[in-house]
């Protein structure tokens, strides 16, 4: 599997994996990518910005992420603390095929980030009811922080992994 630059002829299978991660949350009664976001002009924008990124095996898509080492300002204001200061990798909109869940491409999808960005650090945050994130996260080493602050003042679980 290979890890690169999302383009724009990938948005259609992007947003299909997107769409379908949608549905699940719905299923699970998550209040998470409920209102039309992410849609195909976040996905646009974040390759114009050259931070969308896709994990691909023999040509198809079977992850995506927005990638960018770069100061989160949601993440600038925490109730609780970092783990550190150091520079970070952030990684938002992380979605996998349905088709594949349960056979560890997420992990893949970030051991590939790490090697393609090598930080020092990631950090992640998710919703209180993705609990399945939540075990992700911490399955994979990251440590609970506290929460943060979306734009629209709706709170989120922030997760740090230090290397």
């Amino acid at each position: 599997m290979k890890l690169r630059k999302s383009r724009d002829a990938d948005i259609p299978q992007i947003m299909a994996i997107i769409d379908e991660a949608k549905s699940y949350l719905k299923s699970q009664n998550i209040n998470q990518w409920q209102d039309g976001y992410p849609n195909s002009d976040v996905i646009k924008n974040d390759i114009i910005l050259d931070r969308s990124f896709v994990l691909e095996d023999d040509g198809r898509i079977v992850a995506t992420a927005m990638l960018e080492v770069a100061i989160d300002p949601t993440y600038i204001s925490i109730d609780g603390a970092w783990l550190n200061n150091e520079e970070y990798l952030v990684v938002h909109r992380i979605a996998v095929d349905d088709s594949l869940k349960g056979r560890g491409i997420a992990k893949i999808f970030l051991d590939e980030a790490i090697k393609y960005f090598n930080p020092s650090d990631i950090k992640m945050d998710t919703h209180k009811d993705n609990i399945s994130m939540q075990h992700f996260l911490k399955k994979y080493g990251f440590k609970y922080c506290g929460v943060i602050y979306l734009n629209n003042n709706e709170p989120r679980l922030a997760y740090q992994l230090s290397r």
